[in-house]
Parts: C-alpha cells; sequence; structure tokens
C-alpha cells in the first residue's frame, strides 16, 4: 500500500526514495539546522513532505552540482529553504521567481555612502549580486572578458575570488587527509 504525498515518512523511507544511506540524513540533519524531524518516543524520525523535498533539494545540489556542504548553506543562508524545496521538488518556474526576486533585491537602488568603490573591496567581502544558478537571471551583457579589456568586472573578480576560496579549502582538506 502506497502512502499518501502528504503523509509522514520514516528514515528509512527517505533513504531508500533518495537512495542515501540512514546515516547520511542523520549527519545532514547536523550541518544542515532547517531539517527538523519529528522524533516521536524512542527518537524515532518522521520526515515531513516539506522536509523530504528540501533533503532532495540538497541532495541534488551536493551530488549532482558538486556543491560542497558549506556552498549548500550559504544557499540556504540566502536564498531560503524555499529555493531548496522548489529544487528538490523539481520545480524549475518556482526557482526562476526566487531568483529574480533575490536579483531585484539586490539590484535595488543603494545609498552612494553604502556602495564600497572597486579599490575598497576585500577579498571575501560578499558581493551585491546573489550568485546565479542554472543560467538563471544572468544578464545578456554579462559575457566573457573581451581580449585586451585589462580588467574584469567586479562581479567577475568576486567570483573568481570565491573559486580561489574555494580550491584553498579543497586543498587544505587535501593536506588533512594526507
Amino acid at each position: 500500500m502506497d502512502k499518501s504525498p502528504d503523509a509522514f515518512r520514516t528514515i528509512s523511507e527517505v533513504a531508500e526514495d533518495l537512495d542515501l544511506p540512514q546515516h547520511v540524513l542523520r549527519f545532514w540533519e547536523t550541518r544542515f539546522n532547517q531539517i527538523k524531524p519529528m522524533k516521536r518516543g524512542g527518537g524515532r524520525r518522521y520526515y515531513r513532505p516539506q522536509d523530504v523535498d528540501l533533503i532532495k533539494g540538497i541532495r541534488h545540489m551536493l551530488y549532482d552540482q558538486g556543491y560542497t556542504i558549506k556552498g549548500v548553506q550559504k544557499l540556504l543562508r540566502e536564498n531560503g529553504n524555499q529555493f531548496l524545496i522548489a529544487i528538490g521538488s523539481g520545480d524549475r518556474a518556482a526557482v526562476e521567481a526566487i531568483a529574480q526576486r533575490k536579483q531585484a533585491e539586490a539590484e535595488a537602488p543603494l545609498t552612494s555612502a553604502a556602495q564600497p568603490r572597486d579599490d575598497e573591496m576585500l577579498v571575501g567581502e560578499a558581493k551585491a549580486k546573489p550568485r546565479r544558478f542554472f543560467g538563471l537571471g544572468k544578464p545578456d551583457d554579462d559575457g566573457p572578458v573581451q581580449p585586451g579589456d585589462g580588467k574584469l568586472s567586479r562581479d567577475n573578480r568576486a567570483l573568481l575570488q570565491e573559486a580561489l576560496f574555494d580550491l584553498l579549502e579543497c586543498k587544505r582538506l587535501l593536506d588533512q587527509v594526507r
């Protein structure tokens, strides 16, 4: 007998549906405080449908898109649970709507005193625009740097710095393993 789509799921059911070991789900609960299954007497976990969709989104970003746990935590911080729930449930329209809303918020006029100059940008400082996902919210004029331009845009420089930090973190982790 199949359960209703709105029914709660046990950890074994979620693990089987998502092709994940149960210990991974328990580990993710420690890394993503947004995953909060109900716990009954004896510590048995029951996942709500929203929890399952969020876990699907986290799984997709970690396994299919190659994000790190830290990267997915940043996605959740910047875009909220609904973004990853939409990814997990396959609702591309909702993902696009959330990305556009975030971009509109980022492009809201700032006071000139609050805008840092190019030479004031610190390595690792948060950038004004949200990270683009799946090519959503990408303006047409933001293409590759042309040869001879001699200068990267602020966004491209921030993306390169972010990639550098990710690579340095990977190197640090690899050095720890050795």
